[in-house]
C-alpha cells in the first residue's frame, strides 16, 4: 500500500492506494483522485488508474487488436500517438479528462497504433473505444 497526500480547490486529503495484483499486460502506477471531505474506509477511493481499468476492459476488436476504452465518462483532450506508432505497455497514449482533472491513459499491450476512433475534444461514456492497438 502506498499512502498520497492530495489537493484539490485548497482542501487536502490522505489517499492510501492498494496494488490490485500483478497484471503482465498492464502496469499500475498510482493514480491520484480527490477523495470526498466525507469519505471513509467504508467508500475507498479507486486505486486502479484510468489505463488499468482501460487494459482489463480491453477487448479484441479482431484477431491481434486491442481496443483501449474509456474508463470513466470524460473529454479525450489529446492524443499522444499517432497512427503506424509504436507503442510498449504502460505508454501513456492519451489525455481523458474527467471532472476537471487530467487522467493520463496508458498502453495497456506492447504494439502498434492501429487507429484513432475519437476527436480530440470529443466527450466520450464509460466503455467507448478510443483507440485500436495491434
Amino acid at each position: 500500500m502506498k499512502s498520497y497526500k492530495i489537493k484539490v480547490n485548497g482542501h487536502s486529503y490522505d489517499v492510501t492506494v492498494e496494488e490490485a495484483g500483478p497484471s503482465p499486460s498492464a502496469p499500475q502506477a498510482p493514480v491520484g483522485a480527490p477523495a470526498q471531505a466525507a469519505a471513509s474506509s467504508a467508500a475507498p477511493v479507486p486505486a486502479v488508474p484510468a489505463a488499468a481499468a482501460a487494459g482489463t476492459a480491453a477487448s479484441k476488436a479482431k484477431a491481434g487488436a486491442v481496443q483501449v476504452k474509456a474508463s470513466m465518462p470524460g473529454t479525450l483532450r489529446s492524443y499522444k500517438v499517432k497512427v503506424g506508432q509504436a507503442v510498449k505497455a504502460g505508454e501513456v497514449v492519451l489525455i481523458l479528462e474527467a471532472m476537471k482533472m487530467e487522467n493520463e491513459i496508458v498502453a495497456p499491450v506492447d504494439g502498434v497504433v492501429t487507429a484513432l476512433l475519437v476527436s480530440e475534444g470529443a466527450s466520450v461514456s464509460t466503455g467507448d473505444p478510443l483507440m485500436t492497438i495491434g
